[in-house]
């Protein structure tokens, strides 16, 4: 609930900036996590969570923005 309020005071270029961080930053863990297991692999979930987040509410901004 915490991130979602955060999202929604962001601007749109924030937002998409913040994606691009979170889907490199998912995609290190991966990598990582193939080679040698990482500490809490929560992370991983929690990471792909906050991406479906960042879409869901550029989502919701586009179709905002149709009417």
């Amino acid at each position: 609930m915490k991130n979602q309020l955060v999202l929604k005071e962001l601007s749109t270029a924030e937002i998409k900036e913040r994606l691009d961080n979170e889907r490199a930053m998912y995609q290190k863990m991966l990598l990582s996590h193939a080679v040698s297991p990482i500490e809490n692999p929560n992370k991983i979930k929690e990471s792909r969570k906050n991406i479906a987040r960042c879409l869901t509410e550029l989502r919701k901004r586009e179709l905002e923005g149709q009417n």
